[in-house]
């Protein structure tokens, strides 16, 4: 895993799995709480993400990916509110 990692402020849930459906390789979500789940795993996703959201929106979490082109997807998505489209 890289050691890069970025901070999501206020993210709209339904836009975001959009954007996890893009994602080639593993996505971690870390909570300020020590909470780590990989974003790709439905079970992870079905588990514990509803217990780390208010309403609808994430209100602060860090994210770390395991392939840099799934980081820049994410960073574009986090910077530029930007949700890959099917081709």
């Amino acid at each position: 895993m890289q050691n890069d990692q970025m901070t999501l402020h206020d993210i709209d849930v339904a836009d975001f799995m959009k954007t996890l459906d893009s994602c080639k390789g593993d996505v971690y979500l870390e909570t300020a709480e020590g909470d780590v789940l990989n974003l790709r795993s439905k079970l992870c996703l079905l588990m514990g993400l509803e217990n780390i959201l208010r309403g609808a929106v994430i209100s602060e979490a860090t994210i770390r990916c395991t392939r840099p082109e799934d980081e820049e997807l994410l960073f574009r998505f986090n910077l530029f509110k930007e949700v890959p489209t099917k081709e």
